[in-house]
């Protein structure tokens, strides 16, 4: 299983792909968009991945009054 910072490098290495791609004067405009697409939903993946292993820790460290408000923003994050 990747670690977080391996999944966050090959978001970089995607990234710096489609900039490669977009410097191309020729780029292919259904290949650049179906890399933002993977981008994206590896972005969505780190996100999801970070919101479940520190959903438990962020709200046994919060006060009592904090922990709805943090699970209501980590459900917005996850929601987006």
């Amino acid at each position: 299983m990747k670690t977080i910072e391996q999944r966050i490098n090959n978001i970089i290495g995607q990234l710096e792909g489609s900039k490669k791609m977009l410097a191309d004067e020729q780029w292919d405009c259904l290949s650049i968009l179906m890399q933002f697409k993977a981008t994206k939903s590896a972005i969505s993946s780190v996100m999801n991945k970070i919101v479940h292993e520190e959903f438990d820790r962020c709200l046994s460290n919060s006060s009592p009054g904090n922990k709805e408000k943090i699970e209501k923003i980590f459900k917005e994050i996850i929601k987006k």
